[in-house]
């Protein structure tokens, strides 16, 4: 029951773009000092799956999220020295993803929520600004000596105001790029979700999915967690 409430809520906050200190989504935890300690860094669909792979991965790893949607890469450049600085300790392994905001189109004058145009707006960063900051960030996040997973940005569905179809697919695949020349393990979370959207997503058009979806995540976030902390 506890489970589910939370779920219910944190969708809630996700769908209206609320990120209040009230979400428990980005609470810090209490380490367990016998556990290797995972941080999760990410956007909206991040904050989705973070108390399921939480539940997945209990009595086997401490995991952490950053406090706060990561955004896009922009905002991750900014924000990760601080986060890691704010959470402080050393981290194992990191799991991260940046994406989705990198390839919405946003427009001012825009009544969508976060000011969502794909027809009049501006393009946050192009496929080579994404790539470029995917560098600084794989260097900045390297430097923590922590093993690292990159997840693929999950599917754009038919009828998104601000994203295109077809673009998370682009952008994936110049990001995969930039972890192979880094030799950075991939989670292909957009393979776990490709064609289930409709099946999955909040409702049509929207990014976001309904618990279940991201119980469905959460299980391969979880898995390839503990996966690569057996091999570390």
């Amino acid at each position: 029951m506890k489970s589910l409430i939370c779920s219910v809520f944190v969708l809630t906050i996700l769908s209206s773009g609320n990120l209040s200190a009230a979400n428990p989504v980005l609470a810090r935890i209490k380490d367990d000092p016998a556990l290797p300690r995972v941080l999760l860094i990410g956007d909206s669909i991040s904050m989705g799956y973070t108390f399921p792979t939480r539940e997945l991965l209990a009595g086997k790893a401490n995991v952490h999220r950053v406090p706060a949607n990561a955004g896009h890469t922009g905002m991750g450049l900014s924000g990760v020295p601080k986060w890691l600085k704010s959470l402080g300790g050393k981290w194992d392994l990191i799991h991260f993803n940046w994406g989705l905001w990198d390839l919405c189109y946003r427009n001012p004058e825009s009544k969508t929520q976060g000011h969502r145009d794909k027809v009049n707006g501006t393009l946050t960063h192009t496929v080579d600004q994404y790539t470029g900051n995917l560098e600084k960030l794989v260097k900045l996040l390297k430097e923590t000596g922590a093993k690292l997973i990159f997840a693929t940005t999950t599917p754009v569905p038919e009828g998104e105001l601000g994203r295109k179809l077809g673009d998370d697919l682009r952008y994936n695949e110049a990001a995969l790029k930039v972890m192979k020349r880094h030799k950075i393990e991939i989670n292909d979370l957009n393979a776990v979700m490709a064609g289930k959207m409709e099946q999955f997503g909040v409702k049509p058009g929207d990014v976001h999915l309904k618990p279940d979806g991201y119980k469905l995540l959460a299980k391969q976030v979880a898995r390839a967690i503990a996966a690569a902390l057996e091999r570390k």
